[in-house]
């Protein structure tokens, strides 16, 4: 029988004794990274099932992972007091308190699980949503109360996400409102004239000049003047073509 992990205890004594129990399987260390597990609480199993996949690659490296995260419970406890007097900050998500909390809840010595579960609840703001869920809907372990606070991390990343998205979207319309207006300074500081001589006129006007005394309706000569657009008109003289008769 296993002795289970209740993250308060010394790790280095703790995997000592998994070794003595599991003397037998020792050189399996493919058996032994899947049985240690099952020698974990719930503080430490919630650390196990979020190692990143394929992050630990022998039983060896599974152990040492397993002291380093839990290398505080080796230290002088710390008194009750010390989790009674915790609470969320300004500006403090979720994760971040939780995992203070969590933290301390570990170096305190002696099964507190009920006043964990209270006064966790208790340092949460009155208007958090999770502090309503709780009062609501008591918890009555620490695994429970565990997979809560899980539930309402998991919105806060969602908000904080939709959030970040709403705010590149605005500084994207932003950018393109100053590039847009970059471009009509551009386009206003170009001469209208460059290209006049390559756009199409609008049509001919044909003036006809008739010689003084003479009754016939042959012209003396025919002008042909091209209208160009009004934009031209202002710039840049009619083009006119004189013909003989």
């Amino acid at each position: 029988m296993f002795s289970i992990y209740n993250g308060r205890t010394d790790t280095v004594e703790h995997v000592n004794r998994f070794n003595q129990r599991m003397d037998v399987h020792s050189k399996n260390k493919v058996l032994m990274c899947k049985v240690f597990p099952f020698n974990l609480g719930p503080v430490a199993i919630r650390w196990f099932d979020g190692l990143r996949a394929n992050s630990i690659e022998s039983f060896k490296e599974l152990t040492q992972a397993f002291g380093s995260r839990f290398i505080m419970c080796s230290r002088v406890p710390q008194p009750l007091d010390s989790l009674l007097s915790l609470s969320m900050q300004e500006r403090e998500t979720l994760k971040m308190y939780s995992d203070r909390y969590w933290e301390m809840y570990n170096e305190i010595d002696g099964d507190f699980n009920d006043v964990a579960i209270s006064t966790f609840k208790v340092g949460l703001p009155a208007e958090h949503d999770l502090r309503k869920s709780l009062t609501g809907k008591p918890v009555t372990s620490v695994i429970q109360l565990m997979d809560r606070i899980d539930k309402y991390k998991r919105v806060e990343e969602d908000q904080q996400q939709r959030k970040g998205k709403a705010k590149l979207v605005r500084e994207g319309k932003l950018k393109h409102l100053l590039h847009h207006s970059s471009g009509q300074a551009e386009q206003t500081g170009l001469d209208p004239r460059r290209d006049a001589s390559s756009r199409p006129p609008l049509g001919m006007i044909n003036v006809i000049f008739v010689a003084p005394g003479r009754t016939d309706f042959h012209p003396s000569r025919v002008m042909s003047m091209a209208r160009l657009s009004t934009e031209d008109n202002s710039l840049e003289p009619k083009r006119a073509r004189k013909e003989a008769p």
